[in-house]
């Protein structure tokens, strides 16, 4: 049976791990390890930066996201960006995501400060989309903009 819990300490090389492999995967892009090693343990010791939620199965992480905070000023709320999805390839299609999902969303529905819940996806990741779709999420209102310093 899999559990949804937040991370801590002793996961830091997992989310890690995952990091490098989604990056590698999703955009072909071989990350520093260190610095992302250490965005992930700021993340980790300072939750106003955000919180990393895993999916364990027995004594398997099969899946992790990172949950970020945008204040909106339209809805004088808190909307939640969901980021760093990693499901381990033996696990996709198994609903970790959705259960990653659904537990973020719970926690949105109990929370009055919360107005709800995005995500960015790479346009040429067809499968995440499918699922996000299938989810109930809309991609159709907004498009994401970014210029990123090179690092």
């Amino acid at each position: 049976m899999v559990r949804i819990r937040n991370a801590h300490e002793d996961d830091v090389d997992t989310i890690v791990n995952f990091q490098m492999a989604m990056a590698e995967e999703t955009e072909n892009i071989a990350l520093n390890e260190k610095s992302v090693r250490q965005g992930v343990q700021n993340v980790i010791h300072d939750v106003q930066k955000g919180r990393y939620y895993l999916a364990q199965d027995g004594n398997i992480v099969a899946g992790s996201l990172l949950i970020t905070r945008e204040w909106s000023d339209w809805r004088n709320l808190w909307v939640l960006w969901i980021q760093s999805v990693y499901v381990l390839p033996r696990y996709r299609g198994k609903g970790i995501f959705k259960q990653l999902y659904n537990h973020i969303k719970q926690m949105a529905l109990e929370n009055n400060e919360v107005a709800g819940i995005r995500l960015y996806v790479d346009k040429s990741n067809v499968n995440a989309i499918k699922v996000y779709e299938k989810l109930g999420m809309d991609g159709e209102h907004y498009k994401v903009f970014e210029w990123m310093k090179q690092l």
